[in-house]
């Protein structure tokens, strides 16, 4: 968050974290083999950065920084990563910095290759650049006639040195010597666009995948095709060849699906059908290992062992989110650490805040689950349930039975999940009789306790289901409790209150245990979300005109409007206290409204509409999801960590646009000194030592500095050493210092003179106290201030000490008792230092009562104060009878 001198430029509220939920796109992935550390590392790409993993426990070990732009490719040597974005791409180092950068190409670059000290790119106008990586210079530029020769593939074949292959959109190939910058030799190829190239385990060897499905296994020395494989099930996407032992190929397809061919027998062995639901991006089998590293554009990224007697993989480790963007999100249980999702695709999830280890998928809604296992997984596709598009978790009875209710799309049916056993439930919940068949689920809601489902359909019935059994367990209303669609129900904490929505307008509010109708409301507009706030009774309903209303389920009135929103509102979501309620709309824009005050106090723009936005049980973060993105986005909750002002946004504020965050955690930014200047609006505010000259004023001394000056003889006598001190063997270990409030050291006793007289100067006896020489000044000057603070820097023992010198039998003087009385007046007249003024008073009086009738001059002074101290008391005392009058009538009236 950056806040410039005067007016905030992004959210004061949020700030982006991290994103959850990524883990592969549509760029193949990168294997690298770290020769320090013994072990496999694979990089996928991740929209502007990338992840590395370690192979043998697929943890992540590194997130890249972000680049500008979405990464169109990318390659790695045994030191660096290549990521290009647009017509420029950039060096990695340690998987996380950017070391070099190279610019020089016009068109976007789609194809990188290491290549020694030098780097290999190719753009779409098929303009090749050789670069010297540390120095970022231009070594070569080849360019060719795209419609003669586009370059669709690049390989370095092992032993040739200098020299690369090319492959052509038109099916021929080249082989170039980059040093001496010549053709070598053309290949006529098969006619048909080359896709893919990969270096044989064998020399002279490689591997050619078309756009036809076919594989040519090809002599590049001889020009000889040695061997041909075909797959149906569109282009060769990549290839890889097994270097264990086994003369294993495998190619992967647009279909998700992986062929295995076998090279000596020259055949099909296997087929991993389904291996992802999208495209194969990338597979690579590890070197001298039986593992296949594969990812796609479902964001997953899978290895398989091949262990079987028959060569077939199976899946060992994967990393995996939602493959299309998100229905609904949710945090699940009371800890924060957990999101559930649903998805387009299919499939119930739950991301964890905390690792990815705890990541885990609830899987795909099936149908008719027993069937699918006894007639295979051929059918698993036409049982599988629609997307999710509502749900409701509650953690209460999770070990029991199923805690979580799902309605989907286009279906009268709703469905109950596990999430402690990661699976779908035993049941699914309708009602038996119904007239029509386009009835569909619209709301769903589980009690706090776990054992209900409310479920509202689109024929505007509304009806509850035992969760532990699945059985029926009444309606509300006779037919039907709204005429139109339902559009939202909830159930307050104590199962006493069931609230419901329909299209028509209308909310009600129904006792749950005998469905009775307790009060209805009519809404301005037709309702679009309703939420219920359980702990505080607070309701969020979002109208179709694009404004909010917050009811209070206790009154059943309507407490707060809001109206702002320029779109439809897709989601909100209470903090955990209630106070806040974040809204988010099809305007692209997120908006806390403060329920207190009843005021925006914060709104951001993004670049991608948010469809669910739902706030952490703890309140440290925001989690959104947006349209056609695969993530879960965290914000975190500057006003945890950071002061933060709360004040009303005015009515013409333009919020900016803020960047989605990436999958690497946000770092603290040193901010520039112009920026580390405070708002007008977060200036922090000095009180002054006294608001008003009438204000009665008390000084900000700790009470034991003027509490027990009145009985510091008792404390005296109750502290009195039972023993007299001893006398230490040697010296000191500590070095001796001045008995006070501020510790100093004793100055070192000078004894420069042997001959010095031992006669006592009587007149340093009597030498008179700082403060009494201050009192002395005030009588000429009448300014107190520097004999007050002398006097508040002292202890009780000390203001005891100086008040009992100001006698003249202790070498004081009546001027000087007369001085002191007037800056007691003093403090009275200006009402500050009030406490102190009556302490040192009360001590005065209680030192020097006997000697006051004596002295004339004194007791006009003592005259003065007792008519200054009666008129304050009587002030502050009808002052504090009209106070406590009100709190007694406020205590016992009945409102």
């Amino acid at each position: 968050m950056e806040r410039g001198a005067g007016e905030r430029t992004a959210s004061a509220l949020f700030a982006g974290f991290r994103a959850l939920g990524l883990f592969s796109n549509d760029i193949p992935h990168v294997v690298r083999f770290s020769a320090l550390k013994r072990r496999f590392y694979v990089t996928t790409c991740v929209g502007k950065s990338f992840h590395t993993y370690d192979v043998q426990k697929l943890s992540l070990v590194a997130v890249s920084n972000s680049l500008p732009q979405d990464i169109c490719c990318m390659a790695a040597d045994g030191r660096l990563v290549f990521a290009a974005y647009g017509n420029v791409f950039s060096a990695f180092a340690r998987n996380k910095e950017v070391v070099h950068t190279f610019k020089g190409h016009k068109a976007e670059i789609h194809l990188l290759q290491p290549f020694g000290d030098h780097v290999i790119s190719v753009d779409t106008d098929s303009i090749l650049i050789i670069w010297h990586i540390y120095s970022e210079e231009e070594y070569l530029q080849l360019s060719f006639d795209k419609s003669v020769f586009k370059i669709s593939a690049i390989l370095h074949p092992s032993t040739y040195l200098n020299k690369i292959l090319l492959g052509s959109e038109q099916g021929s190939l080249q082989l170039w010597n980059v040093k001496s910058n010549k053709l070598l030799y053309t290949f006529a190829g098969w006619k048909v666009g080359v896709t893919a190239l990969q270096q044989a385990p064998a020399v002279d060897v490689v591997a050619v995948g078309l756009i036809s499905g076919q594989i040519i296994i090809h002599n590049i020395k001889f020009d000889e095709t040695l061997m041909k494989f075909r797959q149906d099930w569109g282009p060769i996407t990549s290839i890889s060849f097994r270097t264990d032992g086994h003369p294993v190929m495998a190619a992967g397809s647009p279909c998700g699906h992986i062929g295995l061919w076998d090279l000596e027998d020259k055949k099909l062995i296997n087929q991993m059908r389904n291996a992802h639901s999208t495209a194969i991006a990338g597979l690579t089998f590890l070197h001298r290992e039986p593992l296949l590293v594969t990812n796609g554009a479902d964001n997953a990224l899978r290895i398989w062992i091949f262990d079987g007697p028959t060569g077939e993989g199976r899946l060992l480790r994967f990393r995996m989110g939602h493959s299309a963007p998100l229905t609904k999100i949710r945090y699940y249980g009371q800890n924060g650490q957990q999101i559930l999702s649903a998805s387009q695709d299919g499939t119930l999830q739950s991301f964890s805040t905390i690792h990815e280890k705890f990541n885990k998928s609830l899987g795909h809604g099936l149908i008719n689950k027993k069937r699918v296992k006894r007639k295979g997984l051929q059918n698993a596709m036409s049982v599988r349930l629609p997307p999710i598009t509502k749900f409701a978790a509650e953690e209460a009875r999770e070990s029991d039975w199923d805690g979580i209710i799902a309605c989907h799309q286009g279906k009268l049916s709703c469905s109950t999940w596990n999430y402690q056993r990661s699976t779908i439930g035993a049941y699914f919940l309708k009602p038996k009789e119904l007239k029509k068949d386009d009835i569909t689920a619209t709301a769903v809601d589980i009690t706090s306790c776990g054992n209900f489902a409310v479920i509202g359909l689109s024929s505007g019935a509304v009806d509850v289901y035992n969760m532990q059994s699945g059985i029926h367990r009444g309606s509300f209303g006779k037919d039907q409790a709204h005429k139109g669609s339902v559009r939202g129900v909830a159930v307050d904490g104590l199962n006493q209150l069931t609230i419901t929505t329909g299209s028509e307008g209308v909310l009600k509010f129904w006792n749950f245990k005998n469905k009775v109708l307790i009060h209805s409301v009519s809404l301005d507009s037709s309702p679009n979300i309703m939420l219920l706030h359980r702990d505080s009774g607070i309701l969020g309903l979002a109208l179709d005109d694009f404004s909010i209303s917050v009811f209070d389920i206790e009154t059943r009135k309507i407490v707060r409007g809001f109206s702002g929103h320029q779109g439809q509102i897709n989601d909100m979501a209470f903090s955990p206290d209630g106070r806040w309620l974040i809204s988010a709309s099809m305007d692209c824009s997120i908006r806390t409204w403060d329920l207190p005050s009843g005021c925006l106090i914060d709104s951001f723009l993004l670049d991608s509409a948010p469809l669910n936005v739902t706030m952490s049980p703890t309140g440290d973060f925001l989690a959104t999801s947006h349209v056609d993105h695969l993530g879960i986005y965290l914000w975190s909750n500057i006003s945890l960590y950071s002061v933060v002002s709360l004040r009303p946004l005015p009515t013409d504020y333009v919020p900016s646009v803020v960047m989605l965050p990436g999958t690497c955690q946000t770092q603290d930014v040193e901010l520039s000194e112009e920026t580390i200047e405070p708002s007008d609006e977060m200036i922090e505010y000095d009180s002054p030592e006294q608001l008003n000259e009438q204000l009665v004023t008390l000084s900000l001394l700790p009470e034991s500095r003027w509490k027990n000056l009145l009985n510091l003889d008792v404390i005296k006598k109750k502290n009195k050493p039972k023993e007299p001190p001893k006398v230490p063997k040697s010296a000191p270990f500590f070095i001796p210092t001045v008995p006070g409030l501020v510790p100093r050291y004793a100055a070192p006793e000078q004894n420069s003179d042997p001959q010095q007289s031992k006669v006592v100067n009587l007149g340093i006896l009597a030498q008179k106290s700082d403060f009494c020489l201050k009192l002395e000044e005030g009588l000429v000057n009448n300014k107190y201030e520097a004999a007050l603070n002398l006097l508040k820097e002292l202890g009780p023992s000390g203001i005891e000490t100086e008040l009992r010198s100001l006698s003249p039998d202790c070498g004081g003087s009546v001027e000087v008792m007369k001085s002191f009385l007037k800056m007691i007046g003093m403090m009275l007249d200006k009402k500050r230092d009030f406490e102190l003024a009556q302490a040192y008073l009360a001590l005065f009086l209680k030192l020097h009562l006997k000697m006051l009738p004596s002295e004339p001059v004194l007791l006009e002074e003592v005259t003065k104060l007792s008519s200054q101290l009666e008129e304050n008391w009587i002030h502050l005392q009808s002052l504090f009878n009209q106070s406590m009058c009100v709190l007694n009538y406020i205590k016992s009236a009945l409102l």
